[in-house]
């Protein structure tokens, strides 16, 4: 899993200011934005967050893609196996599933179960490649073999999104409840992207705190 960003609004805070003082023309080029965006972050007005965008790009795998793409208020590219081939797999780090919540696991398997698991994704891994490469090379379209893979094949995604919908989705996306695997991606792009190209918004969302940027 790794992400980076592409491309940010150029003067993304100063931008969603100078918007938010449409009826301020007076004060409207005052490059002061710290005080403005952090009283409209603690007012809920949210919609002057939509006045800036960042594309960012995940390397992931199939499953957490999957989880990524169902939030409709972004717009998404994705890696497409029916038009080029599928390399390589991310690495499974086995959960202990909780019995209580069947969205929440615990990272206390035990160890014979987690070496028995990592023994079958490596074998998995290995014989369904193997069937793909067979596949294609028979002449079965990319479209049709990729379905011989399984979900923790590689893929990459760019997102975009206005910073307002980069908001809700690193607030949702951090949190304990979602997939570990997801949660790191969420935490990746939080401190090493969002925090560092947006300090002033970050510091008013209480996550400044420490980020090495």
């Amino acid at each position: 899993m790794n992400v980076k960003l592409i491309s940010i609004t150029p003067n993304a805070e100063e931008t969603i200011g100078y918007c938010a003082r449409v009826s301020n023309p007076k004060n409207q080029k005052n490059p002061n934005v710290s005080g403005l965006l952090k009283f409209c972050i603690k007012n809920g007005h949210w919609s002057v967050f939509e006045m800036a965008n960042m594309v960012v790009e995940i390397n992931t795998s199939r499953g957490i893609a999957a989880q990524i793409l169902r939030h409709r208020s972004f717009s998404f590219q994705e890696f497409s196996q029916r038009y080029a081939e599928a390399k390589g797999f991310e690495e499974i780090k086995p959960r202990r599933q909780d019995e209580k919540n069947r969205q929440n696991s615990f990272d206390d398997l035990d160890k014979n179960d987690k070496e028995w698991f990592d023994i079958v994704v490596r074998e998995q891994n290995r014989r369904s490649y193997s069937l793909y490469k067979e596949a294609l090379k028979r002449g079965v379209a990319k479209e049709s073999a990729r379905f011989l893979l399984p979900l923790n094949t590689k893929t990459r995604i760019y997102m975009n999104g206005t910073i307002r919908s980069w908001i809700h989705y690193l607030q949702l996306r951090t949190d304990p409840s979602t997939q570990k695997e997801h949660q790191n991606i969420a935490n990746a792009i939080k401190w090493g992207i969002f925090s560092c190209k947006l300090p002033v918004i970050s510091k008013a969302l209480g996550w400044s705190e420490g980020v090495p940027c």
